[in-house]
């Protein structure tokens, strides 16, 4: 008898750590809402995204709309990926939100301006890693430098990597980030940050997962094999392990 019970309790305490990972495959939102600037490229990279999803065992929903941006609704994804947003997208109410998703244990994932997105926002900024400052006049030619080639979002680069984009400048940058990749300013004309330029990083913040890429300015950048293969890596680690979402982490308020 006393064996019995013994091999219940057993199996009473090692059944919740199998099942924190979600028993459906991975879904993440598409969320790209613009106030200012509009990227033409967002269609194409829309598309592409979800065409890495269907290869690659992960649903993808899209949205334009900031009242997705509540418990009930993202409590069903993965990861969030904001793809070239502008402006201040959320309001106080939908930012509480937000962050208590990553709190959560959610994923982030930021796609050239979202860097430009919420700059007010500290919280967001630190999430991101950096904010954007400007860049050159048009898109130039120029020179992505591999930091780790061993990254699954970089590892299918040349260790220099000739690339056509709009090559961000950004301040207030996190310290504690993980760089995947840098700017060689040398190649082009307009950058400011000098020898040291981050383009692409990740690292776990608040109880989350967040990875940023500055490159995507232009529609053609998403037909490039090796860039969605830089997207695929970055929105893998903001999946992580598809875990269920634990909101008894959050330690941000609800707001009324």
């Amino acid at each position: 008898m006393r064996k019995a019970v013994a091999i219940l309790l057993a199996v009473s305490l090692w059944i919740p750590t199998v099942c924190s990972a979600q028993t459906s495959k991975p879904r993440v939102l598409i969320f790209s809402k613009t106030l200012r600037y509009y990227h033409e490229s967002i269609p194409n990279g829309i598309a592409t995204i979800m065409k890495l999803g269907q290869a690659n065992g992960f649903d993808v929903d899209t949205t334009k709309n900031a009242d997705f941006f509540t418990e009930n609704t993202l409590k069903k994804y993965a990861a969030v990926i904001w793809l070239s947003t502008t402006g201040d997208v959320l309001n106080p109410t939908q930012e509480a939100e937000f962050k208590r998703y990553i709190q959560a244990g959610g994923g982030y994932v930021g796609i050239h301006s979202a860097s430009a997105s919420e700059k007010d926002w500290d919280w967001f900024g630190q999430l991101t890693g950096a904010v954007f400052v400007n860049h050159p006049p048009d898109p130039v030619d120029g020179v992505v430098q591999v930091v780790d080639n061993k990254d699954p979002s970089t590892r299918q680069l040349p260790k220099r990597w000739p690339w056509k984009d709009e090559w961000y400048n950004f301040k207030k940058r996190m310290t504690d980030v993980h760089v995947l990749m840098t700017a060689d300013e040398s190649t082009y004309q307009g950058g400011t940050e000098g020898a040291y330029h981050p383009l692409a990083w990740k690292h776990s913040f608040d109880g989350g997962r967040a990875f940023y890429t500055a490159l995507g300015h232009l529609e053609s950048a998403y037909n490039n094999p090796l860039f969605q293969q830089h997207i695929l890596g970055g929105i893998q680690y903001a999946i992580g392990k598809n875990e269920k979402l634990d909101y008894a982490k959050a330690k941000t308020a609800k707001v009324p």
